[in-house]
């Protein structure tokens, strides 16, 4: 009988894994714990939902120049090179953030501008180590890879954002941003010791014709592209992160540490998903298995709308006092979307390394990069804009009920992905 706990495999297949994957761990969890704070510092300088959404929309065209151009160069050079690259210039904007705010140098435009240096130079980081993966083990063992990863996400998302909360409500600004700079060292002992891995196949440079051809693949690429579309659904209607801080003040109350609470609870849904994965990497058809959990992350974001429906109609709070009962219920339903997402994630995860040639892998997985990060980002507009416009409920109600209907009805009218078959992968 199959083991419900995680598949710990590749750490055995592979040193080289095992190292990569503490690395964008501690680093990971240092990115979430400044990308928290620079939210909350941004609301603490404007006052504003429309403007901490801002904070992942200015990033969006950078970070889709990124990741297209880093897919490129992640199919034309040594990959570990290029990761370490961007987690130079990572680690460069975060230690240049943290100079800023200890000598209250930092403005919302300076908060901007290194949020988007960020995100692009994440964006090619995570194309490139994504690349990397399926060159340290064999492909067998590629699903509980992608478990392994939901493990790091809840890890990094659970720690991060409940950290920043609890440190900028009792130290400061300062401080999160230079726990990060520390954190970040982490990245460069995980790529620092893999091998050279230079792309197998034909290598095509940088540039026009490079991204013509990874996107004529991608024409072809039936599966891929429709993984795709459900995944920028899913993300775009129904991820209310943009709602957090101003639900710490005015509905749920509790300030930055409610702030914090919520964002850990998603990765407490992907921490625990992954941690009891084990049966879930061997369900083989993973064109199903997407549309469920998208449908039932679609439905846990109805029930997280809901939940803030109902405080409406009890008594105010502020940043000094919680209705404790209302915070515990969203956060459930936060994890149950954060669980079923994670399942959407390895079996997208899976999906894409095993079904695409090395040679044109760091491109697909650029485009897959901007899918998973620029999905919120429009998702953090959408919300951002809608609760400015209408009630601070309504974005999650009427965003979870739109991804349930649009994904049964897209997976309805294309049965190829739907029977998509892990033992035969095909792109």
């Amino acid at each position: 009988m199959s083991s419900a706990l995680i598949d710990l495999r590749p750490f055995r297949a592979s040193a080289a894994f095992t190292r990569l994957w503490i690395g964008s761990t501690l680093a990971g969890m240092g990115g979430q714990l400044t990308l928290v704070t620079i939210m909350l510092h941004v609301f603490a300088l404007t006052g504003s939902t429309f403007a901490v959404s801002m904070v992942a929309v200015a990033g969006l065209v950078p970070m889709i120049i990124a990741g297209l151009y880093g897919g490129m160069l992640a199919d034309a050079f040594d990959r570990r090179i290029v990761g370490l690259v961007a987690a130079t210039i990572t680690f460069a904007s975060t230690l240049l953030l943290a100079v800023l705010t200890w000598t209250q140098l930092e403005t919302i435009w300076w908060l901007y501008a290194l949020s988007v240096v960020n995100a692009a130079a994440n964006s090619v980081g995570m194309a490139t180590r994504s690349a990397i993966i399926p060159r340290l083990i064999p492909r067998d063992l590629l699903a509980p890879a992608s478990a392994l990863n939901g493990i790091t996400i809840g890890i990094m998302v659970m720690v991060g954002p409940a950290l920043a909360g609890v440190l900028v409500a009792t130290t400061g600004y300062g401080w999160t941003y230079t726990i990060d700079v520390v954190l970040m060292l982490a990245m460069f002992l995980g790529l620092w010791t893999l091998p050279a891995l230079r792309p197998e196949g034909t290598i095509v440079r940088p540039g026009i014709a490079s991204l013509v051809d990874g996107w004529r693949f991608l024409s072809r690429a039936r599966n891929i592209r429709m993984q795709y579309i459900l995944d920028i659904i899913a993300m775009t209607f129904g991820n209310p992160m943009a709602l957090y801080p101003a639900l710490g003040t005015v509905l749920l109350g509790g300030g930055a540490i409610t702030t914090g609470a919520l964002t850990a609870a998603v990765a407490a849904g992907t921490f625990l998903s992954s941690l009891f994965s084990g049966r879930v990497v061997r369900y083989r058809w993973h064109g199903r298995g997407i549309q469920r959990s998208i449908q039932l992350y679609g439905a846990s974001i109805v029930v997280f709308g809901a939940v803030l429906l109902i405080g409406v109609w009890l008594p105010p709070v502020d940043e000094n006092t919680t209705n404790l009962g209302l915070v515990i219920a969203a956060c459930l339903a936060l994890a149950a979307s954060g669980a079923a997402d994670n399942i959407s994630s390895i079996y997208r995860n899976t999906m894409m390394q095993a079904s695409v040639p090395d040679s044109i892998r760091g491109r697909l997985q650029g485009v897959f990069i901007i899918v998973v990060t620029g999905g919120p980002r429009v998702g953090a507009l959408y919300a951002g804009t809608l609760a400015t416009v209408t009630a601070i409920w309504f974005p999650p109600l009427l965003g979870g009920f739109v991804i349930i209907a649009l994904v049964a009805l897209l997976v309805r009218l294309t049965p190829r992905f739907r029977d998509y078959d892990a033992e035969n992968p095909a792109p």
